[in-house]
């Protein structure tokens, strides 16, 4: 009996324990309910905000800037981009490969789907770098290199050639302007249709007001070239916009600031058609004419626009030497020449920065494509552009 007042007591101890945890477990709800309310806002601002992409600006140019030897670089860079502040945040995404971190609010995109495995690029390595090697020539299918001096002088405002007699036959460069219009009309992957007339009808507001090509694009350059540069695809808001291959887009501003450095080009900027830049024994062409969705076509859209760069390469009769910018314009050449009875090696040769394929009637380059990617790293850099076309002419005679 004397137990019983001790007993009462424990027992409303534990009423107001469990009472105070039944509270503890509201709390903890209404918390996780308010915590899952700000995640979704905080997604919602993230949509919207536009200029979100800056951070990836700012920790390419972060990494690309590490130590006192890359200041000479930066400065060179910003010769060839001066505004690169100002840079596209869809194509940056584009090029980073990220552009499922950052959206537009609204934004009328068509629903397409990603290749798959099998329908990518059937002889791309999954998940590896393409590897850097240093300028030299390539001896065989062992990929084994001899460096090439370094004491070439580029001459920065001097088109060789002007004024002299050249060779150019004109049947070719009537060809070469029959073809252009057939790639012109090409509508073979409704893909690549439709993304590139959804790009062009609901274009970034840079953009808004302008008339899209929204068309394949075909080469560019001079009919009697002795140097052809092979690239991926036009780009969304480049060439599938102006018309012109690497024109309008920051891959472009890179390339033809080389071309000019190496005496090929009359000017440094590609800005749209009609701008007054003329190539000089270059000619610029791509695999894929078309802007692929992700920069990244399929394997039948590659081999739907390869015949085009086949009757190119035909017609291009003095063309001795290609630059191939990156792997898939590298691999995509090599099975033009291929079809068009080049000497291919076995194993294929490798892709790299420098690599260098005789493949009888051609002599094949290869060089980092000039994507925001790599020149916002420090992956291709000026010097390293520039030597590549240093050795294009050496080879070209």
């Amino acid at each position: 009996m004397g137990d019983r007042p001790q007993a009462g007591g424990d027992g409303d101890a534990f009423d107001f324990i469990k009472e105070a945890e039944g509270v503890g477990l509201t709390l903890q709800t209404v918390a996780f309910d308010l915590f899952l309310r700000g995640l979704r806002l905080f997604a919602e601002a993230a949509q919207s905000f536009d200029d979100g992409v800056d951070v990836f600006l700012f920790l390419g140019a972060k990494f690309a800037g590490a130590g006192e030897g890359r200041a000479g670089e930066q400065r060179q860079r910003a010769l060839v981009s001066p505004d690169r502040g100002l840079l596209a945040s869809e194509d940056v995404v584009e090029g980073l490969g990220v552009g499922g971190l950052v959206g537009d609010r609204g934004r009328r995109r068509p629903t397409l789907t990603a290749p798959s495995n099998e329908q990518r690029r059937d002889d791309e390595p999954r998940n590896q770098a393409p590897p850097t090697m240093p300028m030299g020539r390539y001896v065989g299918p062992d990929s084994t290199y001899r460096p090439i001096g370094s004491g070439v002088r580029v001459a920065s405002d001097w088109v060789p050639g002007h004024g002299e007699a050249k060779p150019m036959s004109k049947a070719s460069a009537e060809a070469l302007a029959a073809l252009a219009e057939e790639v012109h009309g090409c509508r073979h992957c409704p893909r690549l249709v439709e993304w590139r007339e959804a790009v062009a009808a609901d274009p970034p507001r840079r953009y808004r007001g302008e008339d899209y090509w929204a068309k394949p694009a075909s080469g560019f350059g001079d009919p009697a070239a002795r140097v052809a540069i092979v690239g991926l695809a036009p780009a969304a808001h480049g060439a599938n916009r102006t018309g012109r291959m690497f024109t309008g887009d920051r891959s472009g501003d890179w390339l033809y600031a080389a071309l000019h450095r190496a005496g090929y080009a009359n000017q440094a900027k590609s800005e749209r058609r009609g701008d007054g830049l003329r190539l000089r024994d270059a000619y610029v062409t791509a695999i894929v004419r078309c802007a692929p969705p992700a920069n990244k076509p399929t394997v039948g859209e590659r081999d739907n626009c390869l015949p085009y760069l086949q009757r190119e390469l035909e017609l291009l009769d003095r063309c001795r030497v290609t630059v191939a910018l990156g792997s898939f314009g590298w691999d995509g050449f090599l099975r033009a020449a291929r079809a068009l009875g080049a000497d291919v090696p076995r194993p294929k040769p490798r892709f790299g920065h420098g690599a260098e394929a005789d493949l009888g009637r051609w002599r094949l380059l290869g060089c980092f494509h000039p994507s925001q990617q790599n020149t916002f790293t420090g992956k291709l850099t000026v010097p390293m552009i520039d030597a590549v076309f240093a050795r294009a002419r050496e080879l070209a005679g």
